[in-house]
């Protein structure tokens, strides 16, 4: 489902216009992406959770030289599915 099939079916479900249900689909994910910026977690009851992992530093190797180089430790956005969730994919 693209971004624009999901703004199509949340305006016909809530009986809201297109451009409403836009701007809502738009601040949901902009409310979320917010959150893990300031290193919040987002957790939708029922949903699942969004939060940020930290990649530990690690060495790696340059594909074109073979030389070895250190790689820093990053943040990255993960999401872990609630119980409703799973079980509704595993019916």
């Amino acid at each position: 489902m693209t971004r624009a099939e999901l703004i199509v079916s949340v305006a016909d479900r809530t009986k809201l216009d297109r451009k409403s249900a836009e701007k809502a689909v738009a601040a949901t994910f902009e409310v979320i992406k917010e959150a893990l910026v300031n290193g919040d977690k987002v957790q939708v009851l029922g949903f699942g959770t969004f939060e940020n992992r930290t990649r530990a530093p690690r060495k790696g190797r340059n594909p074109r030289t073979g030389e070895e180089i250190e790689i820093k430790s990053s943040n990255l956005p993960s999401f872990k599915a609630g119980k409703s969730l799973k079980e509704a994919c595993n019916p």
